[in-house]
């Protein structure tokens, strides 16, 4: 299973949390911008955690951080 079927919001999101980078975003949930950026680009798909905790930065739910498509 690619992580090809998992869209996400994170650069709508970010853009609209005052034009968060993703290295701020990264500094928040203890992860690198490397990876931030690649969850983004949809290239890697982040653990449980690490999405509940991406989504806790910008006080919204899961399914408005990602969307899974069959």
């Amino acid at each position: 299973m690619g992580s090809h079927h998992i869209s996400n919001n994170i650069k709508s999101l970010r853009f609209h949390a005052g034009e968060m980078t993703q290295a701020e975003l990264a500094e928040k949930v203890g992860a690198t911008r490397q990876t931030i950026n690649a969850i983004e680009a949809a290239k890697y798909s982040p653990s449980l955690e690490l999405a509940f905790k991406i989504a806790d930065v910008f006080g919204v739910g899961l399914e408005e951080v990602f969307q899974y498509k069959r």
